[in-house]
């Protein structure tokens, strides 16, 4: 039995820690056979719904670097069960994740659904495809629609991934989530308005002529 994600991180210091936390039962042969190492059906539909996500690269020098990635919703490709895909949109222009790649191609992803409070964890080998090197890529990763100028493509073969907790979400949402939710209310609204418009144009029409109010 295995759990391809958490297998990935076990290395001494963290085995210490779990032990150290009391916590080292929970990943033992009981809690584990979580083999994540192909997208699924759900996985699929949960990432194509995710207007951003954040990227962990490692520089030379053995620093971290997180970065936001966003576009419109399904800007993440999945292109197999084990691979992934999506333009790089020009940014501040600093290539800090695209140098790190250069030395080492490991990414880790979090993808988060705030409303549901879902998160979802990726690890992959990640790849700098020039554009034109790969029409269908391309084709599959554009959208005409978006603004943005796309100035390489990221590809992902996927390494394992997992489901956090929906502890210490906080559920939040975008404009366009807001502005469905309240679209009712605001139909509603009108209709009121509208009736109340109606209501005191008969009451005004039912006053004799002249009648100065009292």
């Amino acid at each position: 039995m295995a759990y391809s994600f958490l297998d990935t991180y076990a290395t001494p210091s963290v085995q210490a820690a779990q032990a150290a936390m009391g916590a080292d039962h929970l990943w033992r042969a009981g809690g584990r056979d979580r083999v994540f190492d192909r997208i699924d059906e759900d996985v699929a539909a949960f990432i194509a719904e995710r207007d951003s996500f954040y990227m962990a690269s490692t520089a030379e020098n053995g620093w971290p670097y997180v970065q936001h990635r966003g576009g419109p919703a399904g800007f993440l490709k999945v292109i197999d069960p084990v691979t992934l895909a999506f333009a790089d949109y020009r940014g501040n222009r600093q290539y800090i994740s695209t140098g790190n790649l250069g030395a080492d191609d490991r990414v880790a992803l979090i993808l988060v659904d705030y409303p549901r409070r879902a998160r979802l964890k990726l690890l992959a080998h990640a790849e700098v495809v020039p554009l034109g090197s790969d029409p269908a890529l391309e084709d599959a990763v554009r959208d005409p629609a978006y603004r943005g100028q796309p100035e390489r493509i990221f590809r992902l073969k996927l390494q394992a991934y997992d489901w956090n907790c929906p502890q210490h979400i906080t559920p939040r949402f975008t404009a366009d989530q807001v502005n469905a939710g309240v679209a009712p209310l605001r139909a509603r609204l009108a209709e009121l308005e509208a009736e109340n418009a109606a209501l005191r144009a008969s009451l005004q029409g039912s006053s004799p002529a002249g009648a100065q109010p009292g």
